[in-house]
Parts: C-alpha cells; structure tokens; sequence
C-alpha cells in the first residue's frame, strides 16, 4: 500500500511536470515574434505610425511650398520615400542595385539590434530638412520639420540609448546619401535652361505669361534606368483646321462636352485639378497614405508602398514631359478660340503652361496606379478624402487603376486635353509602371 502511494504521487508529479514543460514550450513557440532581440530587429513588429505622421507632414509641406512646379513635386515625394524604405535596412529586398546612378548606400552593422521607427523617422526628418530651406518654404513648416521629429523622437524609451543612437545615425546617413544622389539627377540644371516653343501650325502656344513648364524635364535622370522602354506613346492625330478631319473632330468633342457638364463631370475636374492644393504628386501620396491607413499596413509594408508610389510618379513626369516638348500640340483653348471660332470660350479648369500631348494626369495616374496595384492588389472600396478640406465630394473606386482613369478623364471635363491624349497617356503611365514593378518585384515580397 505504502509503495502504491509513493508511485501514485510520483505519478501525478510526472503528469504536473510534462503539463508544466507543454504549457511553456508552447507559450514560448506562440510568442517568438516578442523575442526583444528577433522581433525587433523586423522591420514588420513595428507600426506605420511614423510614416503616417511624416506624410501628413509632407502633404502640408507640398501644399504650402512656393517655387515648386506642380510636377517637380515629384521628385521629394520619391527620394523621401526611397530614405524611409532605405532607412528600414530591408536587406536582401533592398533596391540599392537598381537605383539609377547611386551607389555605396550606408550599411548596418552586423548583429546589433535597430529601433527601426527611429531610424525611419531620423532619416525623413534629415531629408526633409535638406530639401526644403526658407526659398520655398515658410517659417512654421521649417520649424514643424524639426518639432515632428522631436516629438516622434520622445516616444522611443524601450530601447536604450546605444540602440536609439545607433538607429537614428543610420537613418540620418541613408537620407544624406539619398540627398546627395537627388542633387545629380540634372533637375535643378535642366529647369535652369531658357526655352523659346517653336511656331508653325498645330503647334502650342503658351497659355501663360511665365515661363514654360517642364521642357527639359524629359532630360532628367530617371530613378530606375529602364522604366522608360518601350513607353513611346506614338504620334498625335495629324493636325487640321478641316471640319472633317479627325483632329477637328477630337477638339469638338470636347468643346461640346464644355458646353453641357453635368454636376458630377464639373465635381471630377474640380478634384483632380490638384492645383491650388497639394499637387498631382502630393495627391497621389495622400491616396497612398490612406491605402497604408485602410490596410493596417505594418512599416516594412508602408515604407515599400511609399517609396514604390514615389518612384512611378517621379519617373512618369520624366517621360510625360519628354514627349510633351517633342510633339509640341496646341491646347483645345488655341484651337477652339482661333479655329473653331468661339473667341470667348474658356476651359472649366485653367490650362497648364505646357504643350497637350500626351496628357500628364493620365500618365502620372497610370503609372502610379501600377506601383499601388503591386503592393496592395484590387484595394477597394477606398474613398480618397484628399479634398474634404476644400469642401468636395470624396470619390471612391475599388482598383488604384480607376482612379487613374478617372484621373485621366478629368482633364476632358476640365476641357485641357482630347480625349486621344488621355487614352494614350493610360496606357503611357501603366508602360513606365510595370517596367518599375518588374524591374523591383523580384527584390521584394510584395504580399507580405
């Protein structure tokens, strides 16, 4: 009896001890990703917080900034987001192979742990600070770079300050690296050129007293080399004042479209006119924001839809504008006034002061639509809130691609571009996008 009892316990104090090392061993399993040393070393563990914060920052910045054509907003809307994508060390994901004229981007050290929020936000605190000075931005949104930076900055406490110090040094080399690459892409050389458009029948008249806008853009360097194969839009129609002629027709169709609009075509050219407001890049940056905000994107995934939305829009302007100046075709508001005869008419949305064909919103859309598609697939339904400030109806669409396409249209409703330019540029925009896409997938899990 004595011997039963003793085995009976040591029993039970068997079964106590395995259901003990079960229970642990599986707390342990479920719970890998709260390791301190692996989980926070992944870009994935930490919120987009620090994104979000930053592109809301950066919107303003575009809406307030003075000297900054509306496409050359472009350009810190990509290299910004290429420092925070750097900036997450994404490791064998990471594109430094594949950016266009850079090289030797700073590398982490091997085996240390990185606070990677407070790398990214060291390192859009540095590049924004670098691009933006007192010529073109004011005093409050110079001083709200520093202050959102601080305050981000306050929030970090888990980490010590050898990690804190460490993340912040690397996040601040990767924007200094990319700012330095930003100053050779030829824009600030290109811009600087005079301009005198040629004259002869069919071709574009200036709209506008200031200077051209964009005519050597097309020279700039693009961000990836190859984004621009095959993206030759073609020719336009033939020019031709002949009421029969399909390029008389292509302007009458709009010009009697302007003469009927209904609410919701006036609602679509008011929306995506763009400018005044947060320009057509900064529009599309807030569509990507609120994509990142409706997915719960973690930042390893905001980061790549950031800097991926970036360089489509950057590298599109490029090829848009390249065509532009070698088409040179005449505004509908020339061809209706002078052609057709109505000396008064007006466009619903004032004209750009550059040359119509292809159109730029289509392409920018198109292309940027790509980079989108890529990261979060067919979204929808996703409401773009960009203009509530202004007091116009938000547009919903369930692909990132109808909203190019309404993008695109928009500008026929405005009466600033042929149906033909838009129809052209769609497809324009969608070449250069999936050139960057398949050019970077294969780098990048684009699903995670």
């Amino acid at each position: 009896m004595k011997h039963f009892l003793i085995l009976s316990n040591n029993r039970q104090l068997f079964r106590f001890i395995l259901f003990f090392i079960l229970v642990i061993g599986s707390f342990t399993a479920c719970h890998k990703s709260d390791d301190p040393f692996r989980g926070r070393n992944d870009p994935s563990f930490y919120s987009s917080d620090v994104i979000d914060k930053w592109m809301t920052l950066e919107i303003r910045i575009y809406k307030n900034a003075t000297g900054i054509g509306n496409g050359a907003f472009s350009r810190p809307f990509a290299y910004s987001g290429i420092s925070a994508y750097e900036s997450i060390d994404p490791g064998l994901a990471s594109w430094k192979n594949k950016y266009n004229g850079l090289s030797g981007l700073p590398e982490t050290e091997k085996n240390k742990r990185y606070d990677w929020s407070a790398s990214v936000n060291a390192s859009l605190a540095e590049f924004n600070r670098s691009f933006f000075t007192s010529s073109n931005l004011n005093a409050t949104d110079l001083a709200a770079i520093d202050s959102l930076e601080n305050a981000i900055y306050s929030t970090f406490n888990g980490d010590g300050n050898e990690v804190l110090n460490r993340s912040v040094a690397f996040g601040k080399s990767i924007a200094d690296a990319i700012f330095a690459w930003s100053l050779t892409d030829s824009y600030i050389q290109n811009n600087a050129l005079p301009y005198t458009p040629p004259v002869g029948p069919g071709l574009w008249i200036p709209t506008s007293p200031a200077p051209p806008a964009g005519p050597f853009w097309g020279n700039d360097r693009r961000i990836i080399a190859n984004s621009g194969d095959n993206d030759a839009p073609g020719s336009p129609i033939p020019y031709s004042t002949d009421p029969s002629s399909d390029f008389y027709k292509e302007v009458n169709d709009l010009y009697q479209a302007s003469k009927v609009l209904t609410t919701d075509q006036k609602n679509m050219a008011l929306f995506w006119r763009d400018v005044p407001g947060v320009s057509t890049p900064g529009h599309w940056m807030s569509i990507a924001q609120q994509a990142i905000n409706q997915s719960h994107s973690r930042l390893d995934k905001a980061a790549l839809a950031y800097a991926l939305t970036g360089i489509c829009v950057n590298d599109a302007v490029i090829t848009v504008f390249h065509y532009k100046y070698v088409y040179n075709q005449v505004r509908p508001v020339t061809y209706i006034r002078n052609v057709i005869g109505d000396a008064t008419w007006a466009p619903f949305i004032p004209t750009p002061n550059h040359p119509e064909y292809p159109a730029a919103h289509a392409v920018v859309s198109s292309a940027a639509a790509e980079g989108l598609t890529a990261v979060f697939g067919n979204i929808g339904p996703l409401t773009d809130h960009t203009w509530d400030y202004l007091g116009f109806p938000a547009r919903t669409f369930n692909t990132f691609r109808e909203f190019a396409l309404d993008a695109g249209n928009s500008r026929f409703y405005g009466g600033i571009h042929y149906q033909p330019s838009i129809n052209i540029g769609l497809i324009e925009g969608k070449t250069v996008g999936s050139n960057i896409v398949n050019d970077l997938s294969q780098f990048s899990n684009w699903d995670k």
